[in-house]
């Protein structure tokens, strides 16, 4: 038996530096950072132990303190650089991240930037891409 899984991080707002204007430079500012991760939970599933789970908690964590301690120029390099700590997790057979940078244009809510990554199998090397 093969049971997938999607694990969904949703709206995790955290304040970092991003940007290249000096008021960015010098200011933390507000981005909400999303994630879609699919994994297999086949082991977890039979088990019902943590060890056998990929732990979201785990990553989740590992995002905050890499965002909070980082500095940014794009909004690019800083979702890419999430989706590095996600597929960093052999267990990851693809995942999506989308970070909002809140308040970067007038009249709107935020402007977002969404990047994938995707390997074959569990174990494998991963690659960027939907």
């Amino acid at each position: 038996m093969n049971i997938p899984a999607i694990i969904r991080i949703k709206n995790l707002r955290l304040r970092t530096y991003i940007g290249i204007k000096e008021e960015e430079i010098n200011n933390r500012q507000d981005v909400i950072i999303n994630a879609v991760i699919h994994c297999q939970a086949q082991a977890a599933v039979e088990s019902n132990i943590i060890a056998d789970a990929l732990n979201y908690r785990t990553i989740c964590k590992a995002i905050i303190t890499h965002i909070e301690d980082q500095r940014f120029a794009l909004l690019e390099r800083m979702t890419y650089e999430i989706l590095e700590i996600v597929m960093a997790h052999p267990d990851v057979i693809k995942a999506e991240v989308e970070v909002d940078k809140v308040g970067a244009l007038r009249y709107s809510d935020s402007v977002s930037m969404a990047l994938g990554g995707k390997r074959k199998r569990c174990g494998e090397q991963w690659v960027a891409g939907f």
